[in-house]
């Protein structure tokens, strides 16, 4: 895998050194279940494409998250090079699928720092599935 994961208290962040290509589970990233468990319901995500170069933006970059809960309501952010390129509210269920805008992506993009934050809230504790959620960024 070209890409590193660092768990920090409220945030996991993926760090990218090449682009890899096609979908990836959670747990292909190097997640667990014990790893995405969110008591508060916040969930921050950072996927860091700094060290990537020149790449190729899957056609429609795609996040999905899947949980064990059924929620009533959840709230997402998508922040891209600090600019809000997806804000959405999804009611009930197991699962939200982001679905961006990758001309968008490519328009903010920046030569040296790029960065996609997701924002989750939940109504209450969480528990994300590493096998079941997946991103899928590149061609």
């Amino acid at each position: 895998m070209r890409q590193t994961v660092e768990l920090n208290q409220g945030e996991i962040k993926v760090n990218f050194s090449s682009p890899t290509s096609g979908k990836l589970s959670f747990a292909d990233l190097g997640l667990s279940d014990a790893d995405l468990v969110f008591e508060g319901g916040l969930v921050r995500l950072v996927f860091d494409f700094e060290g990537i170069g020149e790449h190729s933006y899957f056609q429609m970059p795609t996040i999905s998250i899947s949980y064990a809960e059924e929620m009533e309501e959840t709230h997402w952010q998508c922040d891209f090079n600090k600019v809000t390129i997806l804000d959405k509210t999804d009611h009930h269920g197991h699962s939200t699928v982001l679905l961006l805008n990758r001309n968008k992506m490519s328009e903010l993009e920046q030569h040296h720092k790029n960065a996609l934050i997701v924002h989750g809230e939940f109504p209450q504790a969480v528990h994300v599935s590493a096998k079941e959620s997946y991103i899928t960024f590149f061609n």
